[in-house]
């Protein structure tokens, strides 16, 4: 297996709570996994502690064998990209400048952008089908363009780990399932590998090979959706009653259907 990022028992706390406990994984070339788990199970931390963003108070979070915190944060972005869950774009950028911001990490601080330059931005601005929006104003977007264009800009880092927090979050069904296309498309055309948090388990479980599940802080499983995604392990983890039925199209992603507490 060809691993790009990985986790060694990294824990972490935010003042004396802890947040992660012993987590450890890898992430190959080109793995498509999902990061589930219950509001305040660590998520989003992890995310943080894999682009360094934070530092894990134990463990070690590294990039083919380096340690991220060895690595400045210049370095980190022409490998790793993070797309938020909430991204601020509240000025008023073009579409093409927001995509352009993506480029920072590998442009000359005196020569500025070069031709190559443009050209990976406007390539992505293809890729995520924003070319005809490039002089409007990001503030102007609907919540679907505006995730288009911040995975654009991620994409313009031209990152081997693309890492994103609740991509769908605030979508219309419809742009949902855009969005993941595309990010499915990029992880099979481009060796890209993915890790997404997600809260909807259905759409995860269509959309990813892998999936990672966490409890307070902890991995309580990892693989394929079918091995994950079973009633018993659900029940203990969300507290919800479930019933799981396999997708009428797609043998190896299973559905899972909510039953109510009462009838």
């Amino acid at each position: 297996m060809n691993v790009l990022l990985s986790a060694e028992n990294i824990s972490f706390s935010y003042g004396a709570t802890p947040t992660l406990t012993d987590v450890d994984f890898a992430l190959a070339r080109g793995a498509l996994r999902a990061l589930l788990g219950p509001n305040g199970s660590g998520k989003t931390t992890l995310l943080k502690l894999l682009t360094g963003i934070l530092q894990p108070t134990r463990g070690t979070v590294s990039y083919q064998g380096t340690a991220l915190k060895e690595m400045t944060r210049r370095e980190i972005a022409k490998h790793i990209a993070l797309v938020p869950q909430e991204l601020n774009l509240q000025f008023g950028f073009t579409v093409e400048q927001v995509v352009m911001l993506g480029r920072t990490a590998h442009v000359n601080a005196f020569g500025g952008a070069t031709k190559n330059d443009r050209a990976i931005v406007a390539r992505m601005m293809e890729l995520m089908e924003i070319t005809d929006m490039r002089e409007r104003v990001v503030t102007e977007l609907s919540g679907g363009e505006q995730q288009r264009v911040v995975i654009a800009m991620a994409m313009a880092q031209e990152p081997q780990v693309l890492l994103l927090d609740e991509p769908t979050v605030h979508l219309d069904i419809n742009h949902q399932i855009e969005i993941l296309e595309l990010l499915r498309k990029f992880g099979r055309e481009r060796e890209l590998t993915v890790l997404a948090t997600m809260h909807d388990l259905n759409l995860a479980a269509l959309y990813f090979d892998e999936l990672v599940l966490l409890e307070r802080g902890r991995i309580v499983a990892q693989g394929a959706p079918q091995n994950v995604l079973n009633a018993e392990q659900i029940r203990a983890v969300f507290r919800a009653n479930v019933q799981i039925q396999p997708h009428p199209t797609r043998h190896n992603a299973p559905q899972v259907i909510l039953l109510p507490t009462q009838d």
